[in-house]
This record gives structure tokens, sequence and C-alpha cells, in this order.
């Protein structure tokens, strides 16, 4: 049959993977670096991939294809979630005590990554520590663009998973900082546009991106760029990235 169906420019493609993440679908698949449409009967022609593209390497056409198959897409994410999420890098369990060698990835098995800097300590030995979140709320979607405490802030946009993946999150990172967080994966829609206008609503000074090792988190880093280039305002920004055992990477 002849419909709307999306086309992939690979020499376009950055292999970011945020199309990937962005596909509820699962149609599309990163294949040596680069993004696929592996599965024309999984893709919808809806288009949730094409915001999350930053190089506009995604665009529609109408062609023959496959007909949208919503029951297979259906059964393929039971079977994924049955699997222990193995096809994904940033769903990927993974249990972190000390003294265990790194595990593949079975299908009701734990990935297991070794942490010899952990250490079960007594809990006479327990260190107080203080929360630095300066706002409430702290979810990039909740958020009000026109909060007062966004006035001459240095703005903190942190994957979800970053605070519980580095132990010293809090201190390096989110202390004098305003902390929005978010996961392009989990969430629905683009940050992009929400991020846009806090920055051209609010006078900004530092923006620092937070995200983790996973391709999924290409999106959060790439709707943080956009919304800059749009605000129009020349912001000093850098991007840190947190490795799935705890560290920052180099």
């Amino acid at each position: 049959m002849k419909r709307k169906i999306i086309r992939i420019d690979e020499e376009k493609c950055n292999g970011c993977g945020a199309c990937a993440a962005a596909c509820h679908e699962g149609a599309i698949e990163m294949v040596n670096g680069k993004a696929r449409l592996t599965r024309e009967d999984y893709c919808d022609g809806l288009g949730d991939c094409l915001p999350a593209c930053p190089t506009g390497a995604i665009t529609f056409e109408e062609r023959e294809a496959p007909a949208y198959d919503e029951a297979a897409v259906q059964a393929a994410k039971l079977q994924k979630a049955a699997s222990a999420g193995c096809s994904c890098p940033g769903s990927r369990p993974a249990t972190l005590r000390p003294g265990m060698k790194p595990g593949g990835c079975p299908g009701s098995n734990a990935h297991a990554i070794r942490r010899d800097s952990v250490s079960a300590a007594p809990a006479s030995a327990a260190v107080s520590v203080t929360s630095q979140l300066a706002q409430w709320p702290a979810q990039i979607k909740l958020v009000p663009v026109n909060a007062p405490y966004f006035d001459g802030a240095n703005l903190l946009i942190a994957a979800d998973c970053t605070a519980y993946a580095y132990a010293n999150f809090h201190q390096e990172f989110m202390r004098r900082h305003i902390t929005l967080i978010g996961c392009p994966k989990l969430d629905e829609g683009d940050y992009a546009e929400k991020l846009t206008r806090i920055i051209a609503a609010n006078d900004i000074k530092s923006v620092t991106v937070a995200r983790m090792e996973v391709p999924c988190c290409g999106g959060l880093e790439n709707a943080v760029k956009r919304a800059l280039m749009a605000s129009g305002k020349f912001i000093p920004w850098r991007v840190v990235t947190i490795t799935t055992d705890g560290r920052i990477a180099e």
C-alpha cells in the first residue's frame, strides 16, 4: 500500500541515537553507528522521531510500504520488557556490588558492574549530607517558565539517572545551581521548546548539561543545544557525561 512513512538520510545522520530513543514503536535501530528504519511495519507515520533529530536527517515521504502493524508493535514491546531491556544500553539492568565481574545481558539476570570503590560502611560511620536542590519543582515539564529563581541563575539540566549514578552529584553539580531534570527516553515530547522559553525569558548566566553515557541521553543534550540557538542568546555552556559505573567520562 502507498502511505506516509519516514525516510532517514544516512549522510546527515550523526549517530546520536536520539531518534531511536524517541521512536516508541521500535521501528528505528542504530546499525553501524547510523540510524536505520529496520521495520517499516512498525512505523506509524506520525513522526515522533523528527523533532528529536538534531541534523534534520529524518523527513516524511509517501511511498509503497507495509501497513502499520499495531499488534506486532505491542507484541514486540512485551517481548522487550520480558527480556529485561537488553536491546538498549540505556535500560539494561545493572547490579552494582563490590567484587562482581561484569556480565553479559542474560534474559533474566541483571548485568553486573564491578565497583571496587564501593564499600559497606557501618551505621555508626554514616555521614550526614544536605540536599542542594534549590527549587521545586525540578522536572523540566513541570517547572514554570517565569519562576523568580531563574533570574541570574546558573542552570543545571540533568538526566534523571545522573544523581543516582554519581555519588557526589549534589555537592559538585547541584550546589549553587537551579536544577532541571528529565529523561528523553521516558518523557513524551521534546524539551527544546520549553527550554527555549526558559532561556529566552530569563537572565540565565550559564548552562551545564549532565547526561549519562547511554545513547538515549543524546536527546537531552540535543534539546539544550537547539534551545540555546533558538533563544538568540550567547550563554556559556558545557556538557558533562557520567558513566554507568559512576565516574565522570573523560
